[in-house]
């Protein structure tokens, strides 16, 4: 686990400010001990970590390189340089510093890992920032006036006293259509993530000319024309190079001291790697898993099915309701963004045992599904398909459109539907689950919020890959658009990166390997969704590895469950910030559904994401950018529309008006309970 951060003069080579960079470093402690400085005419770069560097840095002094992450084919390209007849300890960084010196910017494709990473060249003053081909590492980044910060938490950037937290409500529109924010966009107004697969491009000005910046996609998800899939190789053929390729993928990600250890759900999964690592190992792997008690969510059985196969003894931390309410501060202030996922919180307890048991990384089943075809909503659309084929007629659409409307009282509109159809290139098996998430704005959303969004489409914020959506199988743009989405957007971030952060774990995820997607990408569907059998490629290698009792069956869609707070009586402090009072305070809600006619689970649902958006914003965020709330913008009503697809010029600079209207509002006076008022330092709830 570790983390960059750094300041930049767009303008020349004014000094940086030293305090902000020390600020920024220190919002992310949790992600290391040790800090190493890179400092430059106008510019400072900071890395911080768990290993002891060489106090300059890099060996090569022309250029620097500050790294997250890790590079797994560095051995590879250690050999290719020749560095390995050098007597020095060569580090991940410097064989990059290294393949730029010879390559330049397309020495990032070459990189197989999870990284993120800040190089100088002070030969031809250009700043490079560049993220993993999936996103595993975040990275951040903000323009204000003439410098620029970036960062991987979002914390560093306001803890800087450079960057005025304001929401950007296109980020809270995402998460109520994605269940996550995949970035670009991000919640905070100004703010950036840099995409997976892209590199941002930094030169500073001068007197003669100003600064560029440019952001450049060094790699994008790719699939064959339809029709063009590969289909013509025998199963065994397939089984045996997938197995293959995931053992060298779990073995480069078994390094390191600590020894890393797994996840285990129960699931597909994370026992296939909880089986192949004990395997290359050579003896038993430690694992964690948790349980909430619930009559349709309690894997653990398969857990201990998995843990007799290969010998194991898995780790199980009970949880309650109670414990995953009194978990969300933490994880709302971990995640930088609201967070609907019940099963983040209870990731994040997990980690927190992880680090007790003095471990510093941890093998994870996510990707798979999104690669695979693992959802249950591939399952729906296929369905979907089959009664469309079987009666000759495109009933799926209308009938899909009938179901929104009896359901949901006709709130979305079915524009919203056609226009989001048209945006991943046609049917898409992960529009069933975001437009039924996207209906609950309308329910839940105060009038002015909506007015606000106007016909803002949160798919036209994502730069997605228009012709090849356009050219790919049905099943493969399902594929693109999860992992595009889902991956960066919930499960690398407040399930995983955020999440185990916070306690210093580092998640690596060998399903997310380089050489695996290259593998799938090509083949025909069929081998990923069978009828309505998913992962059909990965059940016939499972079948070598796990027993029947693990194998069969489909995935579940979380093995928290969405009611889990309402198990335990809710605290105080979320029945006063979810009162008509507050919610009528914040502007973002109608507080009548919050309140009145709501199943449990639903409140539940709007309490994560309406109350702590709002107040753990309010509390977390002051508390790291050191700004009073007496400085946060604020108004009660929005009066302007943001901008949707073709709007003019001057709609889209509403986008930034209607933004300011509103503020991370503080939603109550005093705390009921002090351990939810615990972010702040004077243990107030952001008095007004």
């Amino acid at each position: 686990m570790s983390a960059i951060a750094g300041i930049v003069d767009l303008a020349g080579s004014r000094p940086v400010p030293s305090d902000a960079l020390r600020r920024m470093s220190g919002a992310m402690l949790h992600r290391g001990q040790q800090e190493t400085f890179f400092e430059c005419p106008g510019l400072t770069i900071v890395e911080r970590g768990h290993r002891e560097r060489r106090e300059n840095g890099n060996s090569d002094s022309a250029v620097v390189c500050a790294l997250d992450g890790q590079i797994y084919n560095s051995e590879e390209l250690r050999t290719e340089l020749d560095l390995v007849r050098e007597d020095v300890s060569i580090h991940d960084d410097q064989v990059i510093v290294r393949l730029w010196k010879g390559h330049g910017k397309a020495c990032l494709d070459r990189l197989r890992g999870q990284f993120a990473l800040a190089l100088w060249d002070k030969r031809t003053r250009q700043l490079v920032l560049a993220r993993d081909h999936f996103g595993v590492c975040p990275l951040h980044w903000t323009r204000q006036g003439d410098w620029l910060l970036f960062a991987s938490e979002i914390k560093a950037l306001l803890a800087s006293g450079m960057v005025m937290p304001r929401v950007d409500l296109r980020g809270l529109h995402h998460v109520w259509t994605f269940f996550g924010v995949p970035g670009p966009v991000t919640c905070f107004e100004g703010v950036s993530a840099l995409l997976p697969g892209h590199y941002l491009e930094v030169k500073p000005g001068d007197t003669r000319q100003p600064a560029q910046i440019h952001d450049i996609a060094y790699w994008q998800m790719n699939f064959p024309d339809q029709g063009d899939e590969v289909n013509s190789r025998k199963e065994i053929e397939l089984v045996n190079e997938y197995e293959a390729i995931l053992l060298r993928a779990i073995e480069q990600r078994l390094c390191g001291q600590p020894p890393t250890v797994a996840y285990s759900s129960g699931g597909l999964d994370s026992s296939l790697l909880v089986s192949m690592a004990t395997r290359l190992r050579g003896g038993p792997l430690d694992s964690f898993t948790f349980r909430v008690p619930h009559p349709h969510l309690d894997e653990t059985s398969r857990t201990a099915d998995v843990a007799g196969h290969v010998g194991n003894r898995p780790e199980v931390v009970e949880l309650t309701g109670c414990d995953l309410v009194e978990t969300f501060p933490a994880l709302v202030q971990a995640a930088e963004s609201p967070v609907i996922d019940v099963s983040a919180a209870a990731l994040l307890r997990l980690a927190e045992r992880v680090h007790q048991r003095g471990h510093r990384a941890v093998l994870t089943g996510e990707g798979a599904d999104e690669l695979q075809a693992g959802y249950p909503w591939f399952r729906i659309q296929a369905r979907l398909d089959r009664l469309d084929r079987l009666t000759h007629l495109p009933l799926s659409r209308p009938g899909f459109r009938a179901y929104v409307r009896l359901v949901h009282s006709g709130t979305l509109p079915w524009s919203f539907v056609n226009r989001s159809h048209q945006a991943v290139g046609g049917r898409n098996a992960w529009l069933l689950a975001y437009m039924l998430m996207a209906t609950t704005k309308h329910r839940f959303f105060s009038r002015e919020t909506i007015e606000a969004l106007g016909d803002h489409l949160p798919l036209d914020d994502l730069q997605l890959d228009h012709a090849g959506l356009a050219r790919w199988h049905p099943l493969n743009r399902s594929i693109y658009l999860g992992a595009r989405v889902h991956l960066p957007g919930l499960h690398l971030a407040a399930r995983g990166d955020r999440a185990a952060g916070r306690s210093g774990i580092e998640t690596r995820y060998p399903f997310l390997d380089r050489e695996l997607f290259d593998f799938l990408a090509p083949l025909d569907p069929s081998w990923k969704l069978r009828g309505l059998e998913d992962k059909y490629l990965q059940r016939r290698l499972t079948n070598r590895w796990l027993p029947r009792s693990v194998t069969a069956g489909h995935k579940k869609l979380l093995h928290a469950p969405l009611d889990a707070y309402h198990r335990a009586a809710p605290p105080a402090w979320a029945e006063q910030l979810l009162s008509p009072e507050s919610l009528r305070r914040a502007g973002y809600f109608d507080p009548r559904p919050c309140n009145t006619g709501a199943r449990q689970s639903t409140r539940c649902e709007t309490a994560s994401a309406a109350c702590l958006s709002k107040w753990a914003w309010s509390a977390s965020y002051r508390h790291s950018s050191g700004i009073s709330s007496s400085s946060i913008h604020h108004s009660r009503m929005l009066r302007k529309r943001i901008g949707g697809p073709g709007a003019s010029s001057r709609g889209r600079d509403d986008v930034s008006t209607a933004n300011r209207r509103f503020r991370l509002w503080p939603l109550v006076e005093k705390p009921s309970r002090p351990r939810c008022a615990a972010l702040l330092p004077d243990g107030e709830l952001a008095p007004t």
